[in-house]
């Protein structure tokens, strides 16, 4: 038997090739090729239809096609080879025809007997006239089941012989997946499955002589509270942590302090204005995490660094006044500045009876008994201070810095940045501001910023979750909620956000995804590698939805949707993977869906959803898009950087125990009361206990 790749050649001929373009090869049947079973290539099985698979012969292989479209033209009777027609008169007989996308590569590995290689793309294309084949079963696998490192099965291919479609979680996770359909085509199935099928194919190549779980990381951002039931038993032997706001027996309470939060969420958060407000509440945060030691125990060198880092940070703001001229020409602003410093010490004082504070404070006192004057206006006492004098800025200044020479020097920097994770109460925030409001003589374009900030606090929904606990650190919120090397036999944490107050599910969200993303970041920076983490986001047209571009007016959404397009940008390069499963892809921020490599798309039926997956994809393949409005349930096409080629496949079956919580409502077996195997189906509208855990009286 030939070994040459033109073996059988002409027992697989199905047509030839009527015209060649680098995205397009038509092709004419042959009158004899099969209509409906092609018997001819080896087997019994359908002939390919659209979207499935032919083989132009090449120099050193084949052309791999994949057919877009099969249509019938009307013409003369054709003249078959070698039968002459003796002055027959030629008949209307139907042509068949068909386009195919050119893909890739098809080439046989030296001295294997029927073994291929298939490679996207093709350096030479075929002439006009050459013959198009019938791919045999085992090309057929081989160019669905190319490439290198398939550890992980998700589904089998209807259009080749149902052979297995697996793909390289390098990939898959390294360079974002969008997972996106309609309700009900099996998205959240498929990203369910996805993992679970990764975890499981890590487990069984773990070696024991290594560790004994898989140390991977998965986080699911699940504002539906669906992945619960899907990863909630222990049939992986794996313990799934599940945060959520009204925690069960097994579950853990959510928790995303505002201590977390950056300066830029506190402002979409808070409304702040521009002009006035956001300054001011940037100051606050700089100075309440400067001046403040947080919450919980602490030692006596971490409460003497916290003094020291607030006179470091109070030392340089009053050399940046004196030399910018601020004692002078802001006068009154500047008094009531020492007027404030001075009553924070009077608090720290009796803390820290060593370290000179008193002597601070006596040298602030003079300085503002000498400037210090009043007026009467409408009635009223005006307070206000006169221009302060550079020796009386100087000797404060000295102080200070004797003060600072107890406690080891000054730190030379602007204190903590107002992004810097330091524990704080939330009332210290607001009690600040009130007092920079004051000082600053601004009272009336900040109150409604502390009433806003006040009014929130006290909301006992919304404390349970970015409230202070004392025993939370920084350092245990990463274990938890990321994983440690501890926690190695959890690979998978699931924030269930669906409790979580509306008026905070962007901004927890953003600041979750954005801590893990920070986190990862230094991670690299101090080991030099990478920690690989997925971070899936559920529902991801409501969080990473597309905002105007208004610096003046960022809302809690546009911010979060700016965490995500950061993530997408930046997140490979710290081993930060992105999963977006959505409904809408419409509505999702361009920057993300643009830096999404690779594409798992089931029914897609909105016109402007479709519009946009086709932008998405190149030209040649929108053929094989034409089938997203018809495809069926847990059918999808797997598309992009993951895959060699785009592949039509089923979805492989998830267990009912295993799939996410998104059934469809069973309207016909409630009304009837018995589902279609005659089990009774009763539901009770019973609201009281539901009244109960609403108004927060349930037990």
């Amino acid at each position: 038997m030939s070994n040459t790749p033109f073996a059988h050649a002409e027992s697989l001929r199905i047509g030839t090739v009527d015209f060649i373009s680098p995205d397009e090869v038509k092709v004419m049947l042959d009158i004899e090729a099969p209509e409906s079973v092609a018997l001819n290539a080896g087997s019994a099985r359908p002939f390919p239809r659209v979207n499935g698979y032919v083989l132009i012969p090449l120099d050193d292989g084949y052309l791999v096609g994949q057919i877009e479209w099969l249509t019938i033209e009307r013409s003369a009777f054709p003249k078959r080879r070698g039968v002459q027609d003796f002055g027959l008169v030629d008949l209307p007989y139907p042509l068949r025809k068909m386009s195919l996308n050119p893909i890739g590569t098809l080439r046989k590995q030296a001295g294997a007997e029927e073994r291929y290689n298939f490679r996207r793309g093709a350096n030479a294309l075929p002439s006009v006239g050459a013959a198009v084949l019938l791919p045999t079963e085992k090309q057929l696998r081989s160019i669905v089941e190319s490439g290198e490192r398939r550890h992980v099965r998700i589904g089998t291919s209807p259009l080749a012989g149902n052979a297995v479609v697996s793909i390289d979680p390098d990939r898959l996770f390294g360079r974002h997946l969008a997972v996106l359909g309609n309700t009900g085509s099996g998205k959240s199935c498929s990203v369910a499955g996805l993992i679970r099928w990764s975890l499981e194919a890590a487990r069984s190549k773990i070696k024991e002589t290594t560790q004994d779980k898989p140390n991977a990381r998965f986080i699911i951002l699940d504002p539906n509270g669906e992945y619960s039931r899907a990863f909630g038993g222990a049939d992986l032997c794996l313990q799934t942590r599940i945060f959520k706001v009204s925690p069960e027996v097994g579950e853990l309470a959510l928790q995303v302090p505002l201590w977390f939060w950056n300066s830029a969420e506190w402002c979409s958060f808070t409304q702040a204005s521009a002009k006035t407000q956001r300054p001011l509440l940037k100051r606050a945060l700089r100075e309440v995490k400067a001046g403040r030691i947080g919450v919980g125990e602490h030692t006596e060198e971490e409460k003497e660094l916290e003094l020291r880092r607030y006179l470091s940070s109070t030392m340089i703001t009053l050399q940046r006044d004196f030399r910018s001229g601020a004692i002078k020409s802001d006068e009154s602003k500047f008094g009531f500045r020492l007027k404030a410093i001075w009553s924070d010490l009077e608090q720290k004082k009796e803390d820290y009876p060593t370290h000179l504070l008193e002597d601070v404070q006596d040298v602030i006192q003079e300085a503002l008994d000498e400037t210090f004057h009043t007026f009467d206006k409408n009635g009223k006492t005006i307070e206000y201070y006169r221009a302060f004098t550079e020796d009386q800025v100087s000797k404060i200044i000295d102080s200070l810095n004797e003060a600072l020479s107890t406690l080891g020097g000054i730190i030379y920097q602007e204190g903590p940045d107002e992004d810097v994770p330091l524990q704080f109460k939330g009332t210290d925030l607001a009690d600040h501001l009130q007092i920079l409001s004051e000082q600053e003589n601004v009272s009336q374009f900040l109150d409604f910023l502390i009433s806003r900030i006040r009014t929130f606090l006290s909301d006992s929904k919304i404390n349970s979750v970015v409230g202070n606990s004392g025993s939370l650190s920084l350092e245990k919120w990463l274990n938890d909620y990321i994983g440690g090397h501890e926690t190695i036999g959890s690979p998978l944490i699931i924030l269930d956000l669906s409790l979580v107050p509306t008026e905070v599910i962007h901004v927890v969200t953003a600041v979750a995804a954005r801590m893990i993303f920070e986190a990862l970041q230094r991670y690299r920076k101090l080991n030099k590698v990478t920690l690989p983490t997925v971070l899936v986001m559920e529902e991801a047209h409501t969080f990473i939805k597309r905002y105007k571009d208004d610096i003046e007016n960022y809302d809690a959404a546009a911010v979060c949707c700016q965490v995500f397009e950061r993530i997408a940008r930046e997140g490979r390069k710290f081993g930060l993977g992105l999963v977006l499963s959505s409904q809408r892809p419409s509505e999702l921020s361009p920057t993300v869906l643009s830096q999404c490599n690779t594409f798992l798309l089931h029914r897609i039926s909105n016109d402007r959803d479709q519009e946009l997956v086709h932008r998405l994809v190149p030209d040649n393949l929108r053929g094989l898009l034409r089938e997203l409005p018809s495809l069926p349930s847990q059918y999808a096409i797997l598309l992009g950087w993951a895959s060699e080629l785009p592949v039509l496949l089923k979805v492989d079956d998830l267990p009912k125990t295993q799939q996410p919580h998104s059934d469809d409502p069973d309207f016909w077996n409630v009304w009837i009361g018995e589902d279609d195997e005659g089990k009774v189906v009763e539901r009770k509208a019973d609201w009281k206990p539901i009244a109960d855990d609403w108004q927060g009286k349930s037990s």
